[in-house]
């Protein structure tokens, strides 16, 4: 059967006998997301997309700045994330400001060693963020201490929240605007925060650089 669909190791075609159960797994992941993603596809969902997406576009026009946190595999799409504004995502345009909490070894060693690693992201948020400026909490469980921690200073500073976590925020609900994922696999809502992250940056970057949409630049791997 062909897929269209090349994979190969140094241009040789794999091959070797697969397990039924193999394929059976790897079929019943891509279901699973494929079910997900249209349960992203509401018209709640979007709506909820499109207000966080204009909500940093008003920031970021107001020379405000977005922050992002995350613990782990949260903390790559955090820097994944803020690599989006800086640099860009399906354009060449001006840069905007992102930032990742979560890069700075010495600031997350130094906090976690003298407080606490439940501080590491809520100390950078009082010592970096101002109202008005977006921060984006990533937690696929919505009990990360860090995180939540995080997300309540901020809130108290002025700065407008964003949850990004799964299907039961837990503790991110007060959070202003909270991007629930349709999953309670953490594999799943990390995939779907990513597909969420991309289209709100991608709104984000055809409001604040209409004028650059004409010019697609692909991103080098």
């Amino acid at each position: 059967m062909t897929t269209g669909l090349d994979f190969s190791q140094n241009g040789t075609p794999l091959r070797g006998p697969v397990g039924d159960d193999a394929i059976d797994f790897a079929a019943g992941e891509v279901a699973k997301l494929q079910d997900s993603l249209a349960q992203l596809s509401s018209g709640e969902s979007l709506n909820a997309m499109a207000q966080v997406a204009a909500v940093v576009a008003n920031c970021l026009r107001g020379s405000g700045k977005v922050l992002f946190c995350g613990n782990g595999g949260s903390a790559a799409d955090a820097q994944h994330l803020a690599a989006e504004l800086v640099g860009r995502q399906n354009y060449d345009r001006a840069p905007a400001a992102g930032i990742a909490l979560s890069v700075d070894t010495s600031v997350l060693t130094a906090i976690g060693n003298d407080y606490s690693f439940d501080a590491v992201f809520s100390r950078q948020v009082q010592a970096l963020g101002r109202p008005g400026d977006v921060l984006f909490g990533i937690s696929t469980s919505g009990r990360s201490k860090n995180v939540v921690q995080a997300l309540e200073v901020a809130k108290s500073l002025g700065i407008i929240t964003v949850g990004l976590t799964g299907r039961d925020p837990r503790y991110m609900g007060s959070a202003d605007y909270v991007l629930a994922m349709p999953s309670t696999e953490t594999g799943k809502i990390q995939e779907l925060q990513l597909v969420a992250g991309h289209i709100i940056f991608a709104l984000v970057e055809r409001t604040l650089f209409p004028a650059e949409m004409e010019v697609p630049v692909a991103s080098t791997p």
